[in-house]
């Protein structure tokens, strides 16, 4: 429950109020081991003086145990976090929660969907693939936006199209977007899959998730083969406050990665 500190090593503006901070722990390796962490876990982030949110991890820096963190400013303690500079301190507890089911993916068809900043916690997925930490068959990326602007890690997307099959979609194109204008349902739709043997991890605004889950479920993809990463107002991280209770779950002890066929009575209630 008592954070360690940790510095901003490298701060990079991903579009105006979504930031990723590269944190290292203060006292450098040589004193603190570095954090091991699952793909889809979170950590709780201290702004000194304001509070703490939770944050999903978005990968290491390097091997030295270097953390990354994606974040969009709207609220008062992620606002905080912004104005951190490099070499500015902030708290961390974690590692937290339960991850993306990698071992599920095996001799499977991996897609990954994401929209928005929903690409931040699976971005430590599209790694682990790409150095052949996973024996999925093949892997699939669909990622959408709101506007070209706005999409994160866009060179490193450029590097991922060269290696795995990608399809992105934006809400609202510009002059220059070459690419599908429209929900990132519709090139989802348009897709070979082959349901019986694919597995789904998904994540971004729960609406879309919705409707990623009902064309996946058309294509055949099996209930139980349907992962997503859900977001409540998480404030212990331990299943203690009570603040993240959905339904008979607490997203920050149970989830945030949930199987679509063991919440799917509770997704259903729009207003849970």
């Amino acid at each position: 429950m008592i954070p360690s500190v940790y510095r901003v090593c490298q701060r990079r503006v991903e579009y105006p109020g979504t930031f990723t901070l590269q944190l290292e722990a203060k006292n450098g390796r040589r004193h603190k081991p570095p954090m091991n962490f699952a793909p889809g876990q979170f950590n709780m982030l201290y702004a000194f003086g304001t509070g703490e949110s939770a944050i999903s991890f978005s990968g290491l820096g390097s091997e030295d145990g270097k953390l990354i963190h994606t974040i969009r400013a709207q609220g008062n303690v992620t606002r905080a976090l912004e104005r951190l500079q490099e070499g500015d301190t902030l708290g961390v507890r974690g590692p937290f929660g339960i991850g993306w089911p990698l071992d599920t993916a095996a001799g499977k068809d991996l897609l990954i969907i994401a929209g928005g900043l929903g690409l931040a916690p699976l971005r430590p997925v599209i790694y682990a693939a790409r150095r052949e930490r996973l024996t999925a068959r093949e892997v699939r990326l669909f990622y959408g936006a709101r506007r070209p602007s706005e999409l994160l890690y866009r060179e490193e997307l450029a590097q991922w199209s060269a290696q795995l099959k990608l399809e992105t979609s934006v809400d609202h194109g510009d002059g220059s977007w070459p690419g599908h204008i429209g929900v990132i349902t519709d090139p989802l739709q348009a897709a070979q899959i082959d349901g019986a043997n694919s597995v789904a991890f998904l994540c971004g605004p729960e609406i879309m998730m919705r409707f990623c889950i009902q064309v996946l479920v058309r294509k055949g993809v099996p209930e139980s083969s349907i992962y997503l990463s859900m977001e409540r107002n998480m404030k212990c991280a331990i299943g203690l406050c009570g603040h993240c209770q959905w339904g008979p779950n607490f997203i920050c002890k149970d989830g945030p990665v949930f199987c679509y066929e063991d919440i799917r009575p509770w997704l259903q209630i729009r207003s849970l």
